[in-house]
């Protein structure tokens, strides 16, 4: 048996929004696993769905940039948001995106060896770390290329904090940031829901049939009819997070796809950066507050 911590309770309830005693009971009901812990919850009508974006804990900032048919988004953290926004910290930004365009690295080897006029990213990095006085990291990045027909729509949040990249078709330079905005406050997955992965269409699928076997409303109905309420059910929660099918955060009731549709335009890819995303922050004397409320 699984031992079940004030840690795992307090994250289970950041994924879900449930209460803390369901998300303790979900967890010691499934030794501890978190994933189907979600799960348990979801099919006991407690909670809807796992939140997408992880848990956001470290500091730091993200950035996107393009430039030509290039364009980069990239992390770099740090121990505290005050130094996320000192200049030496901003200016090494700065750096590592011209060493980025510069030289398009192919992997995090290639690209802590990148150079620009200041030296190489892994030098760069090292020599704040060391003038700054706290841990300095450069996380993540990616390069995205577009064709000479094609507009990269870009948005930073907060000054970093979220960044978000399009790469749109058709005509799209009007609504291009526009668009950039919708992925940085909408979080979708998928550009549509052709693009889920068959392995999450199937997770789904059983979440939703284990659902509906527990509806006593659903009990004698034909199998056809069944099928039909399913295939409902699973389009619902991906439409939630496919990009043509959120609702236009400018244009209530207007779908992403109806509004592109309208401008002669569409979306062929994207990405979003939300700066400590998926990164797990010490646990401090909260989770000793949370146990002594299960324990009490």
């Amino acid at each position: 048996m699984a031992t079940i911590t004030a840690a795992l309770v307090k994250e289970l309830r950041e994924k879900t929004s449930a209460g803390m005693m369901d998300c303790k009971k979900a967890l010691t009901e499934c030794d501890g696993d978190m994933n189907k812990a979600i799960d348990w919850l979801r099919e006991k009508g407690i909670a809807k769905s796992a939140k997408k974006e992880g848990r956001i804990a470290a500091e730091g900032l993200t950035r996107v940039a393009a430039e030509g048919n290039t364009a980069v988004l990239f992390e770099v953290n740090s121990e505290t948001d005050f130094v996320a926004k000192n200049e030496q910290f901003l200016k090494l930004l700065d750096n590592i995106q011209a060493a980025l365009l510069a030289n398009k690295p192919a992997d995090m080897d290639a690209a802590l060896a990148a150079t620009c006029e200041e030296g190489s990213i892994n030098d760069m990095v090292v020599n704040a770390t060391a003038t700054i006085g706290e841990k300095i990291s450069f996380r993540r990045f990616q390069i995205v290329e577009k064709a000479d027909d094609e507009v990269f729509g870009t948005y930073m949040h907060g000054g970093g904090k979220i960044s978000a990249l399009v790469v749109l078709t058709g005509n799209a330079t009007e609504i291009s940031k526009n668009i950039a905005m919708q992925v940085a406050s909408m979080k979708p997955l998928y550009v549509s829901q052709a693009d889920v992965p068959a392995s999450e269409l199937e997770h789904e699928r059983e979440v939703q049939l284990n659902i509906m076997k527990a509806d006593p409303k659903l009990a004698g109905k034909p199998e056809k009819v069944l099928e039909g309420i399913l295939a409902g059910k699973i389009s619902k929660h991906f439409s939630e997070v496919s990009l043509m099918d959120q609702e236009y955060f400018l244009e209530a009731k207007t779908k992403v796809s109806t509004f592109l549709k309208q401008k002669n335009a569409g979306v062929r890819t994207f990405v979003r950066y939300e700066a400590g995303e998926g990164i797990e922050k010490r646990v401090d004397d909260f989770a000793a507050e949370v146990m002594a409320q299960i324990q009490g």
